[in-house]
């Protein structure tokens, strides 16, 4: 018995050691699109219902996090969203998976300008520029009970870039819920720091897992 055990105790180590990005859809990168005016009614994100949780990884190991919405709006017309945009307030960025001095010492290093630079770029920002409803069902989708393809202009440390993502969109007792989970790949912001594998265990993926909620109201 002490045989097995020994080498399935082994396995087990090495397959929690070697972290990945969490399954989740990837989103579509490219340039930033142009921002049109749209119609429908504004729905103001209610901040203490909607969040934002992220999860970077390495080899050896994963954090997990939240950063807070100060402000949004979402357009909706004929029972869909059709525009909207929201601001991140990336001075909250925290890790939540360690103890509160491992916390802090890794908030603080978010915050620096390794990563973010919180000091001259204090928000980013998301602004819808197009919605497609219904998502195209193939073996490649991770979010298999998405509604909506969702592209939109993500503002991180001062880069724009457009991404396109799906997401579940249900409207519910005049409020609009939106989820979606996502992999972005940090570098495409500028946020290049720790990526060269030949840092081996220091080495940090590109890939950064986004999970959002949305809770928005109708204003009027």
């Amino acid at each position: 018995m002490k045989k097995l055990i020994i080498p399935i105790f082994a396995g087990a180590i090495m397959f929690t050691a070697c972290e990945s990005a969490p399954k989740a859809d990837s989103a579509e990168t490219s340039d930033a699109k142009e921002v049109e005016e749209v119609a429908g009614n504004g729905y103001a994100v209610n901040l203490d219902a909607s969040t934002i949780e992220w999860v970077g990884t390495k080899p050896v190991g994963k954090h997990h996090g939240t950063v807070q919405i100060t402000e949004g709006t979402l357009v909706v017309e004929n029972g869909t969203i059709t525009g909207g945009e929201y601001m991140i307030d990336l001075s909250t960025i925290q890790p939540d998976d360690q103890g509160e001095e491992g916390n802090q010492k890794l908030g603080g290093h978010l915050k620096s300008a390794d990563f973010f630079d919180v000091e001259n770029h204090p928000t980013g920002k998301f602004v819808i520029t197009g919605v497609t409803e219904g998502v195209e069902q193939s073996d490649d989708l991770v979010m298999k009970d998405a509604t909506h393809m969702i592209t939109g202009n993500l503002t991180l440390k001062g880069e724009t870039k457009s991404i396109t993502f799906p997401a579940k969109v249900v409207m519910e007792d005049g409020k609009v819920l939106a989820d979606a989970n996502f992999n972005i790949d940090r570098t495409n912001w500028g946020l290049v720091y720790g990526n060269d594998k030949s840092l081996g265990d220091k080495f940090i993926r590109p890939e950064v897992n986004l999970d959002v909620h949305l809770e928005a109201t109708n204003e009027m």
